[in-house]
């Protein structure tokens, strides 16, 4: 059965997105840690990052940092975090998440920020500008 994540990229399900190629796949997360919270997939279907051929995880590396550059000039904070967790959904992804303390890392519980859809689809525009 295929990921939440390959049927957002298959157009099943909608998403905020902020960037795309024919490799990889940008869009803001919907449980966010913090505003501007962006998931980072590549469009092949692998559960772990570690499985990822070379070329493909480097590209995706690539394609995170252009995406975390985008998010940080439209977002105020002091740096864009990187995590990988990969136990919540079985398919590759990088969070990039806008930082202004530790606690604003921490995966527990429901998301952090409640952005509604018009908000997210702003900000997904205004970081999509800044690509």
């Amino acid at each position: 059965m295929a990921s939440i994540f390959t049927r957002i990229i298959n157009g099943e399900i909608p998403c905020h997105k902020i960037a795309e190629t024919d490799d990889y796949l940008a869009f803001l997360d919907v449980r966010p840690q913090a505003k501007g919270h962006t998931l980072c997939i590549p469009k092949q279907e692998v559960d772990y990052i570690f499985d990822l051929n070379d070329d493909l995880l480097a590209g995706l590396m690539v394609f995170a940092k252009k995406v975390g550059k985008a998010v940080e000039s439209v977002v105020p904070c002091q740096r864009i975090g990187i995590a990988v967790i990969g136990l919540e959904v079985p398919h590759t992804h990088i969070h990039l998440i806008p930082l202004n303390s530790m606690e604003d890392m921490k995966f527990t519980g429901s998301a952090k920020v409640q952005i509604s859809q018009e908000e997210m689809a702003e900000l997904a525009a205004a970081i999509r500008a800044k690509l």
